[in-house]
């Protein structure tokens, strides 16, 4: 089906092969950030770097921005993570309360949940009108069309897992003393509206999905595997933009 029905990875790979690629992708994604930073180089700064993502609950999205963050200094990466409007940000435009967390120029900023959140859990919820959700999309695509054309490099990704795998992750927490607070009563209750969210997950990767703001689906059934692959879309989505830059041969 559409999107997700092809997030599947492309080979099977072991778990040291995995382990191998990861810290490669790592050492690389630390040189860029120093280019990014004026650091090494040139040492000029370049352009913001945001990284945006999404994913069903248990889909390994944490673990992914782990990843990706560990090689880097924690002075100079911000992680943002995002829950439901405050009552005082309800009174804004949905779109005010991330930008606050956007990097500057020669910054970078990590999104655990988003502005997509308006086209997902608002919309399958109900917590925002028919109105509201609908034009999100073209808000959205205006909003990130903004960040780039000052030269943001944006990267999205929707971190996707199998229905049965997601059960056994969820089954998985329920058991482990150390892991059940990961695990609410509103989890059970998304995963019983699946069909409705993969919907608005189709149409939100189909509508929102812009030349200089792509879509990633990554295939998170392998944990392994989302996590080199996470770190090494990062570089190449970096590289080619600094290649442009001529930053980068």
């Amino acid at each position: 089906m559409g999107h997700l029905g092809s997030a599947k990875p492309p080979v099977e790979i072991s778990k040291k092969k995995a382990e191998a690629r990861l810290e490669e992708a790592q050492e690389r994604l630390l040189r860029l950030r120093l280019l990014l930073g004026g650091q090494i180089g040139e040492k000029k700064i370049g352009p913001p770097l945001c990284v945006v993502f999404e994913g069903w609950d248990a889909s390994g999205k944490g673990g992914a921005i782990k990843r990706l963050v560990a090689p880097l200094d924690p002075r100079h990466v911000r992680v943002a993570q995002f829950a439901a409007p405050t009552y005082d940000e309800k009174r804004h435009h949905f779109l005010q309360r991330f930008w606050r967390v956007l990097p500057g120029f020669g910054g970078m900023a990590v999104l655990d949940r988003s502005w997509y959140g308006r086209v997902l859990v608002e919309r399958v919820e109900g917590f925002a009108t028919d109105d509201q959700w609908k034009r999100a999309y073209d808000e959205i695509n205006e909003f990130e069309r903004t960040l780039a054309a000052e030269g943001t490099i944006l990267v999205k990704f929707w971190m996707h897992v199998s229905d049965k795998e997601q059960l056994n992750r969820f089954e998985d927490r329920a058991n482990d003393p150390l892991r059940a607070w990961k695990l609410t009563d509103e989890d059970w209750r998304n995963r019983k509206k699946r069909g409705a969210y993969q919907e608005a997950i189709e149409e939100m990767l189909s509508r929102t999905d812009q030349p200089r703001a792509r879509w990633h689906v990554i295939p998170g059934d392998d944990k392994g595997y989302a996590r080199f692959a996470v770190v090494e879309q990062v570089c190449d989505t970096v590289e080619k933009r600094l290649a442009k830059l001529g930053v980068l041969a």
